[in-house]
């Protein structure tokens, strides 16, 4: 709405607000310790000064690899490659810290490397069902993006409801996570698989039967991912586990959307050049659909069409595997647990 009807800016603008309101908010509800300089000395640097700029690296390399045409570039080469060495020797340092940031021995328990291997594949979910339908009605329909917030607002609104629902459903000690988890990802891939049979007809509400079961996939989902990742865990490694999982869910949205950018331009053209080449091997068909078209730019704008529907079904299927690989992970890795306020004690496992 704000790009609509006042300016691009506020997107950012926007922010603005709810950070002086959360800093009031630090400033009054938590309490002041005193300054500890000594804390300097053991402060981690290296970790600082290898893991910012390789993030930032691998962040940049990803978001700009598309319009660069990746590896082509020599730009992307350094920032992908360079980011990744350094991010492995940030690695090895917080591997060795006495202060990480990153406590890497908490991947020794199988609910929390559990935790985090499908939180990537959630990201990527959650990321790519909503990109798909908005980028395919912006190329083929047209749609403004004040059109297609109708289906992201049919996802959010519900889930203020199926969210504590489902949290409520994960209290029960008779109810294993994991089967809740496994029920999620299914609907996920479900959703997938059936927005793969997209054709160039599709408006936006055949979309809201696609996107409603998300309403109830989601918080399987994500609650489900967060239950087992704290459930069990120390308070004293608390930070270390909020500042890998909440990196990882960051760095996860650049990673998708930079799947979703690759794959996509790559399919688009794959598709375009099999829909050329099948066009001039048949000569009468051609000059039946030009004589159809009654131009070579609206025959241009078919293939283009039809491109895109054929990228948006892949980008699907792409999405389908990454549901069901998630999906095989939930009997293999995780163990059982139950809820916090359970006298069984839970896996440390």
């Amino acid at each position: 709405m704000w790009t609509e009807y006042v300016s691009w800016k506020m997107a950012f603008w926007q922010t603005v607000p709810f950070g002086l309101l959360s800093c009031v908010a630090i400033q009054y509800g938590l309490p002041q310790d005193a300054v500890k300089l000594e804390r300097f000395r053991s402060f981690n640097w290296v970790g600082l000064f290898t893991g910012g700029p390789g993030v930032a690296m691998l962040v940049i390399g990803l978001l700009q690899g598309d319009r660069l045409d990746w590896l082509n570039s020599t730009f992307i080469c350094v920032m992908l490659f360079g980011g990744i060495l350094l991010f492995v020797a940030f690695l090895v340092n917080e591997w060795y810290q006495p202060v990480p940031f990153f406590k890497l021995q908490l991947l020794y328990r199988r609910n929390f490397s559990h935790g985090l291997s499908t939180l990537v594949g959630a990201v990527m979910l959650l990321v790519g069902v909503a990109v798909i339908p908005a980028q395919f009605l912006a190329k083929v329909h047209t749609y403004r993006p004040l059109q297609t917030a109708p289906l992201a607002l049919l996802v959010a609104i519900p889930l203020l409801i199926t969210l504590p629902l489902t949290a409520a459903l994960l209290n029960m000690r008779r109810i294993d996570s994991r089967w809740i988890m496994a029920f999620g990802l299914s609907l996920v891939a479900t959703t997938c698989f059936l927005g793969s049979f997209m054709t160039s007809e599709w408006v936006r509400e055949n979309f809201y039967w696609l996107q409603s079961l998300q309403i109830v996939a989601q918080p399987m989902v994500i609650v489900a991912i967060l239950m087992g990742v704290t459930t069990g865990l120390p308070p004293t490694e608390g930070p270390f586990a909020s500042a890998m999982f909440n990196s990882l869910k960051a760095f996860t949205g650049v990673a998708a959307t930079a799947l979703i950018d690759g794959v996509g331009t790559a399919r688009e053209h794959f598709h375009s050049s099999m829909l050329v080449d099948h066009l001039g091997n048949n000569a009468l068909i051609a000059s039946q659909s030009v004589d159809a078209a009654h131009s070579l730019g609206e025959l241009a704008h078919r293939i283009h069409e039809q491109a895109v529907v054929l990228t948006s079904a892949d980008l699907y299927r792409v999405m389908a595997v990454i549901a069901v690989a998630a999906l095989l992970l939930v009997p293999v890795l995780p163990v059982r647990i139950y809820p916090p306020w359970s006298t069984t004690p839970p896996s440390t496992r």
